[in-house]
């Protein structure tokens, strides 16, 4: 059983991946797809949640895409994952055994695994792709001058 969606791992990747890749220059959206072989627009609309939520910027031209708007180490994963959650939600009218008997428990259990990721910052899984030889190794400051 998988507790995350697909858009939240997708965002917690794309952030990730900026992070890694976006040193000097901003990752465009089709590069980041072609990296992990996914179509574009798939990308783009979770891509857009992060913006809007302060954490990428989005940088126009020939050369634009996207970079992290805040320093890794001020960006946890589960403030990622959350504004992928609301990204993703549908306002479906939703029975009412669901809501006042399902909803109260499923919400419970999700706010204790997003507590946890509160814990982990970007910086963290930074750390742990270089490590895994993601990405190329990049001297310990967050922005370039």
């Amino acid at each position: 059983m998988k507790l995350l969606p697909k858009p939240a791992r997708f965002a917690l990747m794309a952030a990730l991946d900026v992070a890694l890749h976006a040193r000097g220059r901003p990752v465009s959206s089709k590069e980041l797809a072609a990296r992990h072989d996914l179509p574009p627009r798939r990308l783009e609309t979770l891509l857009q949640a992060l913006v809007r939520a302060g954490i990428l910027k989005s940088v126009r031209g020939p050369a634009g895409g996207y970079e992290l708007a805040r320093e890794r180490r001020r960006l946890c994963v589960g403030e990622i994952v959350r504004v992928a959650l609301r990204a993703e939600e549908d306002e479906d009218q939703s029975p009412a055994l669901l809501v006042a008997v399902l909803e109260p428990l499923i919400a419970e259990t999700e706010e204790a695994a997003l507590s946890r990721l509160d814990d982990i910052t970007l910086e963290d899984l930074y750390a742990s792709a270089i490590a895994k030889g993601f990405g190329e190794k990049q001297p310990a400051s967050d922005f370039d001058i």
